[in-house]
């Protein structure tokens, strides 16, 4: 476990919620790395956190970085004073006595002979602007204070992957940093922010998208909407900060809802608070719909039973002289589902049409929180690509006759 910067001293603030965060972490580990700068030497900061440290009764190991270069010996004889045992001497950056490090710590552990094979359970990306509660609803669902939550943007840098189990199912809930407008992103660590939350979603089976009830849905969120369909990505869609609204408030935001993200209406809708714990009853099972729907199966004969009906109800227009045919559809993935459909004269099939097979395979298979995409695969004709025989002399004297019979005639 990576932890913050430690600061047992500090009463208050974000440096105080990640020290909270660290004597978790401490807590719960098999082994604390306590790691110092040889550079600096001992500082009175290390002193108040190797005093806490002993209290914590945990097995310690002394790491001392940044050690490239000088006498080992020299480097570490002073880090003693700590009380902590033996210091082991390396350097992280260039990757100095860290097969030593590993070694010594790991020393103790029983040897794992297999690893448990992979599970295939939910990955679920907690998404959205900065400061909407993504952490908070973390946290809440885990019933523990596992994240940082805290009332500033930007708290959030790095994707964090958890895993937890409710209802003996198990998840992996993804952490996410909040997606400002591209105009206003100008550090570079949150332009890298940026890359790991867009590759979260692309990594999750599951997306949640968490919207501020409190404030307006912007374009941004549209924005955010927008890539995550485009992924392909199953989707639910969390209101926060629902407590406390009038109705007129909430008037107000299910109108926008429905005008701004009407292209979302495959996904789940929840009003809900984080904070407060108030109606996150049904969030968990929205989530199991929106992974069994886009991870389903779906069988051959059903997908072209559905894709004639579909056609007997409304045919595909015609494409210049000939409509064209539809025979057969298939699952050509999941994740989202894609679904293949095999005829003749399909280039011509207009994208409204596509929208339309769209919508009549979601609801004929109950495909509630996922998008669903066509494929159209034209067959080939193995005449296209022959050449007509040359015509005999006799042929070629009867097509020139017709020729002017039919100029005689016609003028």
């Amino acid at each position: 476990m990576d932890t913050g910067g430690f600061e047992p001293v500090v009463k208050e603030g974000i440096l105080h919620a990640m020290a909270k965060q660290t004597l978790q972490a401490i807590d719960e580990a098999d082994r604390v790395l306590f790691i110092v700068d040889g550079r600096q030497g001992v500082t009175a900061h290390d002193k108040i956190i190797a005093e806490q440290l002993r209290k914590s009764g945990q097995k310690i190991l002394l790491v001392v970085n940044k050690t490239e270069g000088m006498a080992t010996a020299v480097v570490t004889a002073e880090f003693y004073e700590l009380g902590l045992g033996d210091p082991c001497a390396v350097s992280a950056i260039h990757g100095d006595n860290i097969n030593e490090l590993a070694d010594y710590a790991l020393a103790d552990f029983p040897d794992i002979e297999e690893e448990p094979p992979e599970s295939k359970h939910p990955k679920i990306a907690i998404v959205g602007r900065p400061n909407v509660g993504k952490s908070t609803l973390i946290n809440t669902l885990l019933g523990e204070e596992r994240v940082i939550a805290f009332d500033q943007p930007g708290t959030t840098r790095d994707s964090i992957y958890i895993d937890f189990a409710h209802k003996d199912k198990h998840y992996t809930l993804i952490d996410t940093a909040g997606l400002r407008r591209r105009g206003h992103v100008f550090e570079t660590i949150e332009k890298f922010s940026v890359i790991k939350t867009l590759q979260a979603i692309e990594d999750a089976n599951v997306a949640v998208l968490i919207l501020d009830a409190r404030n307006e849905i912007s374009d941004q969120d549209a924005h955010i909407a927008g890539f995550i369909l485009e992924t392909g990505r199953a989707l639910v869609i969390a209101v926060n900060k629902w407590d406390g609204l009038d109705e007129y408030q909430r008037d107000t935001i299910k109108r926008e809802l429905a005008r701004k993200l009407a292209f979302l209406s495959f996904a789940q809708l929840h009003y809900i608070s984080a904070l407060h714990g108030s109606g996150m009853k049904n969030l968990l099972p929205s989530i199991d719909q929106a992974y069994a729907a886009a991870m389903a199966d779906l069988s051959t004969p059903k997908l072209t039973r559905a894709l004639i009906a579909a056609i007997e109800k409304h045919p595909p227009p015609r494409g210049g002289m000939s409509r064209p045919k539809m025979r057969y559809a298939h699952q050509g993935g999941s994740n989202p589902p894609l679904i293949i459909v095999h005829g003749t004269m399909l280039n011509h099939v207009p994208e409204t049409y596509r929208r339309y097979l769209e919508n009549t395979f979601r609801e004929v298979f109950k495909l509630k929180g996922t998008p669903l995409r066509v494929d159209f695969k034209v067959g080939h004709n193995p005449y296209a690509d022959k050449k007509p025989a040359p015509l005999t002399e006799a042929e070629a004297k009867r097509a020139h006759s017709r020729r002017r019979r039919n100029r005689k005639k016609y003028g």
